[in-house]
């Protein structure tokens, strides 16, 4: 369908409108209202009413509104309290890349597919969407549950090793690996991630106070506050992982100095960019990948294996918390809070189409499946933690 040229402002009302009206919509009907701006993307989007396409200003935007909040998310962490998960963290992460990968791989090549396009599909199955679970627990008030404590820390582990895979994978379809490059980049953003979230919230609260004694310009706290945003997402990028862990690991390092004012602006500014990041993902939905019988048989393998393998994979990490009573209960909240895609798949599957590995059926499965268990996320989420008592957001 024809997408329309619209002018920026139509552009804007139209995404921030449709998607604010269908998450009203939802809430009334008693689910997430992120379910429903997702799916305004889907019928905004060129595969319904083909009013908007992604473009470079919407992803910008996206790219903004997921920074903001993951920010805002860190500031309601504290440091020493996801490190005290450290270890069931990593182990959840690496499972929960393994096991997809394998998965995935092993999927394609059962029906008929080229190696290197098997292994992208893989590779698109790895990393969790930080952004889509921290959204849906922050929306129930569970941020301060153990078990999502583990899968913050596990989503931003997962980040780091997906973004290796998909160096990995990139190397062997263009057909030169630079194993030292690669060794070089994995270094450096383990590096990163464990400075930051060790020692970051440490060097804040020596910073801070003599910034704000010294400081006269109002709201000069959140203009620092932004700086260290950006300046750590940045540096995240360069170090190679995404700027979405900088931003997450900035809202870490301010968890325990920033004031009111800081989390009220933060906040303001997170409700008028996350829509854009949650129209985004619906706007890549293509529903012709139900063209063919076998195509759709595909995308429904692709998908149930896109759960089920998180659900597996991390939840056999969570096994080491112990034995206990609540354990199989930590196994199902690890695992479905680690089952979103979102933005991450379909990346990775834009990717491959840009190389020419992956064919255009195939890229519509992936997207599928990315979008698929963005929006069965919430979901998993209200069953995995029906017993669970939400805590309002602090402020």
């Amino acid at each position: 369908m024809p997408v329309h040229d619209f002018p920026l402002p139509v552009v804007l009302l139209i995404v921030f409108g449709a998607a604010k009206l269908m998450g009203e919509v939802f809430v009334k009907l008693r689910q997430p209202a992120l379910v429903g701006e997702i799916i305004a993307g889907a019928l905004i989007g060129p595969g319904v009413l083909g009013w908007i396409a992604p473009n470079e200003t919407l992803t910008a935007l996206a790219e903004l509104g997921v920074m903001f909040l993951l920010f805002d998310v860190g500031l309601q962490i504290k440091a020493h309290e996801l490190m005290k998960v450290g270890g069931t963290a990593a182990l959840v992460g690496i499972l929960g890349v393994l096991v997809p990968f394998f998965a995935g791989w092993g999927i394609m090549l059962a029906f008929g597919a080229p190696q290197i396009e098997a292994v992208f599909v893989g590779a698109a199955l790895v990393a969790t969407s930080i952004g889509i679970t921290a959204s849906a627990l922050a929306a129930r008030g569970l941020l301060h549950e153990v078990a999502t404590k583990i899968i913050l820390a596990a989503a931003v582990i997962d980040d780091v090793l997906g973004l290796i895979v998909l160096a990995v994978v990139s190397s062997v379809a263009t057909g030169h690996v630079n194993f030292v490059a690669i060794a070089l980049t994995a270094t450096l953003a383990t590096a990163f991630t464990v400075v930051m979230a060790k020692w970051g919230a440490t060097a804040m609260n020596r910073v801070l106070p003599h910034f704000r004694s010294r400081a006269e310009a109002e709201d000069a706290q959140f203009h620092l506050s932004l700086i260290l945003l950006f300046a750590l997402s940045a540096l995240a990028i360069y170090t190679g992982v995404a700027a979405i862990v900088g931003a997450f690991l900035a809202g870490l390092a301010l968890s325990d100095t920033a004031d009111a004012r800081v989390r009220d602006l933060t906040r303001g500014v997170y409700e008028l960019l996350v829509p854009f990041f949650l129209v985004g993902i619906g706007l890549h939905l293509d529903l012709g990948v139900f063209r063919t019988p076998a195509t759709l048989t595909l995308a429904l393998v692709i998908l149930a294996a896109a759960i089920l393998t998180k659900l597996i994979g991390c939840g056999l990490g969570a096994i080491s918390l112990g034995w206990n009573n609540e354990t199989w209960r930590n196994v199902l909240k690890i695992g479905l809070g680690m089952v979103p895609r979102g933005e991450v798949g379909v990346v990775v599957a834009q990717m491959g189409l840009t190389m020419k590995v992956i064919s255009a059926e195939v890229y519509a499965v992936v997207v599928f499946m990315a979008v698929a268990t963005t929006l069965a996320t919430p979901l998993l989420l209200r069953i995995a933690f029906r017993n669970s008592t939400p805590v309002p957001v602090r402020t």
